[in-house]
């Protein structure tokens, strides 16, 4: 072992010593089955503490990287893809999601919150806010969230990549028209059912993948004859089935082959109670071949009809070609309302007070 703590960095070190194991994990160094090195060991020889390795060992439990075995260790249960591995569906899929028109008093944003932000918006622009919008949407709503997907989701992307749009039906429509209507796309069974009713009124070709335990069926997944893979990794709708790292590190490989994309439905993923925020496709993709696509519906509000796509560099011209004659479907009031609601913090303090509580429930279970 080789890892060099960065103690000036603005990265925790319990996060720096996770991103070690994680990566030679992916890439092999400790392979399927093998053990990891006791915390003890770790400890001595990162200079870490015992709290500090602990939280690192148990950031790789819950992404799927290894297993704690009692008395034994912690052993690697990570598996590369080999085209062939195949999972058995679960007897019955269960958690029940409430859907993106009733949230819980507990997940519901600050309406005070809301209501001073809206006042801020409108006395600092004043009649601005009725001019219209870029066909991208507002320049200050996409750099704020390209600023806070760096800082909070691990994705590095441009304003110029970010396209706003009225809700995720809107932009499922928009990825269609951007990629071509000849695709067939492969999508999770059962998913949440406006992504089939989309594609059905569009008339595009889809196929339906059986969901494990894990993710998408193996044998399912290599069999078809998609071009595009849309999938929800953290958490998908209606089942609650979360793909593990080693299905996510499969999606990626299946991808590989030229011209295939992944739309990556990452709703509500904010509100895990990881320690960390879920790795997305979009962050781990070497390919450049991943559409990452989001919504305000569940960390603000349902009525705002407020989501966003961030595009790979190389469709971003495409989109601008094919696409960019389109007006934004979003008020720009309520574009402008949401990019003051991420600058002065709202947003993210909401966030983090709802895994907390999240948190504090699960202990209680």
């Amino acid at each position: 072992m080789n890892y060099k703590i960065d103690t000036k960095s603005n990265i925790p070190a319990y996060i720096q010593l996770y991103q070690y194991f994680r990566d030679d994990i992916v890439q092999g160094v400790y392979p399927y089955k093998s053990k990891l090195p006791s915390k003890r060991t770790t400890c001595a020889e990162t200079n870490l503490s015992l709290i500090t390795v602990e939280h690192s060992y148990d950031l790789l439990i819950q992404e799927g990287y290894v297993e704690s075995k009692e008395r034994s260790g912690y052993y690697v249960i990570f598996k590369p893809n080999t085209g062939f591995a195949s999972y058995s569906s679960p007897e019955h899929l269960h958690k029940n999601f409430l859907d993106g028109q009733n949230s819980t008093n507990e997940q519901s944003f600050p309406f005070s919150a809301i209501s001073k932000s809206m006042r801020k918006v409108i006395t600092d622009l004043e009649e601005n806010i009725l001019e219209r919008s870029p066909n991208f949407g507002c320049l200050e709503l996409r750099n704020n969230i390209s600023l806070y997907l760096a800082r909070s989701r691990g994705i590095h992307a441009t304003p110029e990549q970010i396209v706003i749009g009225a809700g995720s039906e809107y932009l499922y429509g928009q990825i269609t028209s951007l990629l071509g209507r000849n695709n067939i796309i492969a999508i999770e069974s059962p998913s949440y059912k406006q992504i089939e009713q989309v594609y059905k009124s569009l008339d595009i070709n889809y196929v339906k993948l059986k969901l494990g335990n894990d993710g998408i069926d193996s044998s399912e997944l290599w069999n078809c004859n998609a071009t595009i893979l849309h999938v929800s990794p953290y958490r998908s709708f209606p089942s609650g089935v979360s793909a593990s790292a080693s299905k996510k590190h499969e999606y990626l490989s299946w991808a590989n082959d030229k011209g295939k994309y992944i739309i990556e439905d990452d709703f509500e993923s904010e509100f895990s109670i990881s320690k960390k925020p879920e790795e997305t496709l979009f962050a781990t993709t070497k390919a450049n071949n991943v559409i990452y696509l989001n919504t305000f519906s569940k960390t603000i509000s349902s009525a705002l009809r407020i989501g966003y796509m961030v595009l790979p560099t190389q469709l971003v011209p495409v989109f601008q070609e094919k696409l960019g004659f389109r007006s934004c479907t979003v008020p720009t009031y309520i574009q402008y309302l949401v990019a003051e609601l991420i600058a002065n913090g709202d947003f993210e303090r909401h966030i983090n007070r709802v895994r907390r509580q999240k948190r504090l429930a699960e202990k209680h279970i």
